[in-house]
């Protein structure tokens, strides 16, 4: 069964929509938010549409299959008009075999590792660009951003299926893999 995995919205009600549309041709069991979806943050261009009521809006409209971290743009204000969970620093998971240690990261991340297991995939958003690499005992995975991609990257998601994530852009064509 696959995950689907995105970060950094940044109350784009348009990105909300097209993460939307990925998210029914995609048909995942559950959609891990990395955080930052509501508010753009100090340090970021308005993202394309921003709207925070009109994303929060779309993503409560699929609340039930939502798992969600908070990242360093998300409040408790924000929690007042989503319908799911999101003040969690991290939550761990375990997807078909495979140990999840995820968190936005600004906290823990690549260079701060949290406590965890060997062999955990370390899952952070918070930079903007997807990555993937391979540690002593340990794997990180970003997806990048939806909404306000970085370093020329694309704006899209990832999926997990089958122990291998997929990085896609938001039009859902694939362009790059990573097996565990």
């Amino acid at each position: 069964m696959k995950l689907m995995i995105a970060s950094d919205l940044h109350g784009s009600a348009y990105y909300a929509g097209k993460l939307l549309d990925a998210f029914r041709a995609e048909r995942p069991g559950k959609l891990l938010l990395l955080g930052d979806l509501l508010y753009h943050g100090p340090r970021n261009a308005l993202p394309r549409e921003y709207d925070c009521m009109a994303a929060a809006e779309r993503l409560n409209s699929i609340k039930n299959h939502i798992v969600a971290v908070r990242g360093n743009c998300d409040c408790e204000v924000d929690q007042m008009v989503l319908e799911f969970p999101i003040l969690a620093d991290y939550a761990l998971l375990s997807w078909e075999g495979a140990d999840l240690f995820a968190t936005h990261g600004h906290i823990w991340n690549e260079d701060h590792l949290p406590p965890m297991a060997e062999g955990t995939v370390l899952l952070n958003g918070h930079f903007h660009v997807p990555a993937a690499r391979r540690h002593d005992g340990w794997h990180y995975i970003n997806p990048g951003s939806t909404s306000i991609p970085k370093d020329g990257s694309a704006g899209g998601y990832l999926i997990l299926e089958d122990r291998t994530f997929t990085w896609k852009n938001m039009e859902g064509e694939a362009y790059q893999t990573y097996a565990l």
